[in-house]
């Protein structure tokens, strides 16, 4: 019974046929529906008005031929056809050229003839949307004209002021229709801060096109109508640049997103890895998830880069995985082991780098994982290592992994307290661990807080990013941006 209480701000009942045809809904309109809604035809009237003005004042054209004015438009057209997509909702094109040409060859009236051809084939459900790029395009380019016409005029000019006239022109088009689509974005809940974003993108290459433009329309005047075909050829190239861009976003994006995959099935694989020495080791259940977290702390303190950290986090993560493969009741072992146990106890890192060594684009990990228990001074194993011959994660590893043990609860012993392991630690500095890799851990540990030093929190429990959802409006018009 409450689907059918109309909410604050929507229409009472669904809105005429022909309104949710025009708008492409099948119920209500939204509040911010209806804002479009009224704003869609305000500039309806306003682009009305403005033409109807134009058209007694000064006619759709200037003196001069008529074909240029069409090649322009067809050129519109073209281009228009080709927008590259910045953003979900943010298109660009090179349109605005020869609209701005039009606008200071010919005049208002060809400026808004070439403006509403460029989006004579964007005439398609939602019409909203089409009825809002083509008035505001319109009304812009229609302003522009004025501003051109009544800097320059159809009278030869100095080439300084023909210029002034291009500049103020193009000022007017693009800020103008960047404006009018601003409130769009604004009614349909974008940010200033992204506004702004998407403006800066707008006006940071304008000096690069009007020289381009002032000098068409001086060779247009001085030379041939028939130089205006030399503007196909930039129009185009810039066309072509904005697409190789867009293909090189789209690239760069499809690389990011199965980067991000790949992390994610690193962490995936490694928390399955993890889980299953856990579910057989309940004493050292969370050891490795603890060890994977200040590994990855004394990585970035010793100044590693954001990819040594995110290895030096799977490292910990899966640094006794070999232990899946020594005999049953080993780890269990509620008393100290003997020589022979032991032996097997020490043979889990060569196991672990034989399992990690068959994933793809493990090796690295692999190789670390094997000198986790190498000693500075070459008394560790598997490989007796000496000092900078071991990895220097390897090194992170062993702190971690040590300070870790001793804090933690074990079958044949209870966990120390943080400040006999932190002491217990430093006193094998050159010996057992490397100085810089203490020295950087100690700095961690002195200023955590008592759960950081004993591996409890939420730092400690790792996590999968999520998945962001998007949903779909009725009716959402596009900010369409003419130029980048």
């Amino acid at each position: 019974m409450f689907d059918a209480i109309t909410q604050k701000g929507e229409f009472q009942g669904a809105p005429p046929r022909l309104v949710r045809w025009f708008f492409d809904v099948n119920g209500v309109l939204s509040r911010r529906d209806s804002a479009l809604a009224i704003y869609s035809l305000w500039l309806a009237v306003v682009f009305g008005l403005l033409t109807v003005v134009v058209v007694h004042e000064a006619g759709v054209t200037a003196s001069g031929p008529i074909w240029p004015l069409a090649l322009l438009a067809a050129s519109a057209l073209v281009v228009e056809r080709q927008s590259v997509r910045l953003t979900p909702r943010v298109q660009i094109s090179v349109s605005f050229l020869p609209i701005v040409l039009a606008a200071v060859i010919y005049g208002p009236g060809a400026a808004i003839l070439v403006s509403v051809a460029s989006l004579a084939l964007e005439f398609r459900a939602p019409y909203a949307r089409w009825l809002l790029w083509t008035c505001s395009r319109s009304i812009a380019a229609g302003c522009a004209g004025i501003v051109a016409l009544s800097m320059d005029g159809p009278e030869r000019h100095s080439f300084g002021r023909l210029a002034a006239a291009v500049v103020a022109a193009t000022v007017v088009e693009q800020g103008g229709d960047f404006v009018l689509g601003s409130v769009v974005a604004r009614l349909r809940g974008s940010s200033l801060s992204e506004i702004v974003r998407i403006g800066s993108t707008v006006f940071v290459t304008m000096p690069l096109y009007i020289p381009i433009t002032a000098l068409l329309v001086y060779t247009y005047r001085e030379v041939s109508p028939w130089s205006i075909a030399l503007f196909l050829f930039p129009a185009f190239a810039a066309q072509k640049l904005f697409l190789l861009y867009r293909e090189q976003r789209a690239t760069a994006e499809e690389l990011a997103a199965a980067i991000v995959r790949q992390e994610r099935a690193n962490v995936s694989f490694a928390t399955a890895l993890v889980a299953t020495l856990d579910e057989r080791d309940r004493y050292t259940a969370g050891h490795s998830t603890a060890v994977a977290t200040y590994a990855r702390d004394i990585a970035a303190r010793l100044g590693m880069s954001d990819g040594e950290t995110q290895i030096a986090h799977l490292c910990g993560l899966v640094h006794d995985i070999g232990k899946v493969g020594l005999p049953p009741g080993l780890l269990e072992k509620p008393g100290p082991l003997t020589l022979d146990e032991r032996r097997l106890m020490e043979k889990h890192p060569v196991i672990g780098e034989r399992i990690l060594a068959k994933v793809a684009d493990y090796a690295e990990i692999a190789r670390i994982v094997r000198h986790h228990h190498e000693r500075i001074d070459g008394n560790g194993y598997p490989d007796r290592l000496v000092d900078d011959e071991i990895p220097l994660l390897s090194r992170v590893i062993a702190v971690a992994d040590a300070y870790d043990a001793m804090t933690s609860d074990r079958p044949y012993r209870d966990a120390m307290p943080s400040h006999v392991a932190r002491l217990r630690i430093a006193q094998a500095v050159d010996t057992q661990f490397d100085t810089a890799v203490v020295a950087a851990f100690e700095a961690i540990l002195a200023t955590a807080s008592e759960d950081y030093r004993l591996g409890r929190g939420n730092e400690f429990r790792p996590s999968l990013p999520g998945q962001d959802l998007h949903l779909k409006p009725a009716f959402r018009p596009e900010l369409r941006v003419v130029a980048s």
